[in-house]
């Protein structure tokens, strides 16, 4: 199916072609380009105007560019441009435009990315769906989910993320979502930030795009709430969570190995909520998620039975079986992000889990990135944690998690290493066979080395396959 073709293209971007030519999908990536899409030579790390004769050589249908890069034929089918960036908004801008499509955006502190795969799991089946690729939520995800959107599409989720103050804003008046939802609001990217209450005003920004009659779900169990919902002013508000005022509010939730289910109370009524994995706060977004499906206008038994099928993508929460030279292992990998509340519902989870006889509940954790000038305090904390009294060992990365590491009971200490790459190094000793064992860190503390080195050591077999 043809996405763009290069006259709507240069009519969207004010561009000029050197040539007719069609496109199928948009990428910004030579190592993932399909044949026909349209490759856009971003300028990042490295230039990908340094990159368009390989993208071309490899089926790329066109490339958007400012200038004609070196090697390539001017006679090559090229949108040209005064700025990349600008015209792969414009492109977004006008995707949007073209399509009837019912939209929804989400944001959080945490929980963005499983949400969002939460709602592509409850519009499954109810229509033309796009949802954003893996956490495709800044200044250029956001665009490039837009400028992917097949005309025809019927119910499209965006994720909008940020580091810093005005960001959400531009992205949601980009995306211009009818659904806007925020999954939470926590200590993240406190950096940048003064305190909590400056982290809830940039999430509430995304109201700020909101088509008119527009409905903003958001976390009614929050400090902050009440300044989300002053962000929406204006708009529907429909509030979720455990606390009895909510709108859609979740009680009885009950952790078992592979699942966890509650009663839910929605504005039309009671229901049964199971999602296939373990986690209180997964349950409490499966929730916000299904307020944003109705909102949308989806079929509402469709929705919960969607969800059902819902796991946590790579990285997040992911459970599989280790099998290891010495003996199977049950492992979490939730290495993608952390900061003190994600890493506080993990350990939760750890905590409400039940190893098999011999073995023990095993923590890996990495530095939690970006939490300003009380990071020191907000790592040592951890060691309070009500979870920590059923957790075995922890192993800590980084020196962040030092401070943890000396506020941890000698009994509870497995190893420290100054980088995740010393743990990784030994990573088949941090563990032992029947043990359940949880690894968690923000992206850039490279936890996740640990995981893969467990995982070179053994095989693996998803969790969900060996419960059913």
């Amino acid at each position: 199916m043809t996405l763009w073709t290069s006259a709507e293209a240069a009519e969207a971007t004010g561009g000029t072609v050197t040539c007719d030519w069609v496109a199928n999908g948009v990428s910004i990536d030579t190592r993932t380009i399909q044949p026909g899409d349209l490759f856009v030579a971003l300028k990042a790390a490295r230039d990908g105007h340094d990159f368009v004769a390989n993208a071309l050589a490899a089926g790329a249908g066109a490339a958007l560019v400012t200038h004609i890069p070196e090697g390539v034929d001017e006679n090559a089918p090229l949108l040209i441009v005064a700025d990349v960036l600008e015209a792969l908004e414009a492109m977004g801008r006008h995707a949007r435009a073209r399509t009837s499509a019912r939209v929804a955006a989400i944001t959080g502190s945490v929980g963005k990315t499983s949400t969002k795969e939460m709602l592509r799991a409850a519009l499954a089946g109810q229509g033309n769906i796009h949802v954003a690729e893996a956490s495709y939520n800044n200044h250029w995800g956001v665009p490039l989910t837009l400028a992917r959107m097949p005309a025809n599409t019927d119910y499209a989720v965006l994720e909008m993320g940020m580091s810093n103050p005005g960001e959400i804003a531009p992205l949601s008046n980009m995306g211009k979502p009818h659904v806007a939802m925020v999954t939470t609001v926590a200590a993240a990217h406190l950096e940048a930030f003064e305190g909590l209450d400056g982290i809830a005003r940039e999430k509430g920004s995304i109201c700020q795009g909101l088509e008119p009659g527009g409905v903003a779900v958001l976390n009614g169990d929050l400090p902050t709430s009440d300044i989300l919902r002053d962000a929406a002013n204006g708009f529907d508000i429909q509030t979720f969570g455990q606390n009895a005022a909510n709108d859609w509010r979740l009680d009885n939730i009950a952790i078992t190995p592979g699942q966890t289910t509650a009663q839910g109370q929605g504005p039309n009524g009671a229901f049964d909520l199971l999602i296939s994995t373990e986690g209180a706060h997964f349950a409490v977004n499966a929730i916000g998620a299904l307020a944003v499906a109705q909102a949308l206008g989806a079929d509402f038994d469709a929705a919960l039975a969607g969800i059902a099928n819902w796991l946590p993508p790579t990285g997040r929460g992911t459970r599989e079986v280790l099998s290891l030279p010495t003996g199977d292992i049950d492992l979490i990998d939730d290495a993608f992000n952390a900061n003190p509340t994600s890493l506080t519902a993990s350990l939760g989870i750890l905590a409400a889990l039940a190893p098999k006889p011999g073995g023990r509940r095993v923590a890996v954790l990495g530095d939690m990135l970006e939490l300003g000038p009380h990071e020191a305090a907000m790592h040592r904390d951890i060691a309070n944690d009500p979870s920590m009294a059923a957790i075995d060992v922890v192993h800590c990365a980084g020196l962040r998690m030092k401070h943890l590491f000396d506020a941890l009971p000698a009994d509870k200490r497995g190893q420290w290493g100054e980088t995740a790459d010393v743990l990784a190094q030994s990573a088949a000793n941090l563990v032992q066979p029947r043990d359940i064992v949880l690894i968690k860190g923000s992206k850039g503390s490279y936890v996740s080395r640990v995981v893969d080195a467990l995982r070179k050591s053994g095989h693996a077999t998803p969790k969900k396959n060996e419960e059913g």
